[in-house]
């Protein structure tokens, strides 16, 4: 059953594993409590060069902070829709479902591109350290999904139209 599966599709249904609680729960944080969440390691890059670069008020911060939340919860939202797509495509044994984990990985490796450049930018090694991991991970499924083969589409056997009713009608009957 696993023989047919692309490597693109594992190494997907892994980043989705990883990052939907991980990201799931960075977003949950900065919705309760969006200072607090915005300060802490997956995002203190992105809080210190806004406040400290920028110098942005209080409440665009916090607006920045819901905005940094809703693009999180949007690619492990896509991610989701993966995941659901690839369980699908093996009990149906198809392949059609790459198009989720595509626009999760566009959209998210925007965001750890970010984060890594303004980590950089303010000197944060751990948290340039922890996006520079994950704009890996997600580039390098990007990249299996680009140069992964076509998997080649099975002719169905065509019975021929031409039957008598005294014929068998059974194919491969040899």
């Amino acid at each position: 059953m696993l023989r047919n599966r692309r490597i693109s599709s594992f190494s997907g249904v892994l980043l989705a594993a990883y990052f939907i609680p991980t990201w799931a729960n960075v977003a949950y944080r900065i919705v309760v409590s969006p200072v607090q969440g915005l300060f802490e390691r997956p995002n203190v890059s992105l809080a210190l060069y806004m406040s400290d670069h920028l110098q942005l008020a209080s409440a665009t911060i916090v607006r920045f902070a819901w905005l940094i939340a809703l693009s999180r919860l949007t690619v492990v939202a896509f991610l989701a829709i993966f995941a659901v797509f690839a369980l699908r495509a093996v009990i149906r044994k198809t392949e059609d479902y790459k198009e989720p984990l595509a626009i999760a990985l566009t959209i998210g490796s925007v965001m750890s591109f970010a984060s890594v450049l303004l980590a950089s930018k303010v000197g944060e090694v751990e948290a340039l350290r922890m996006h520079a991991t994950e704009l890996l991970m997600m580039l390098g499924t990007a990249i299996v999904m680009l140069f992964e083969a076509p998997q080649p589409k099975a002719e169905p056997i065509a019975a021929p139209n031409d039957l008598s009713l005294e014929e068998a009608q059974l194919t491969n009957n040899g």
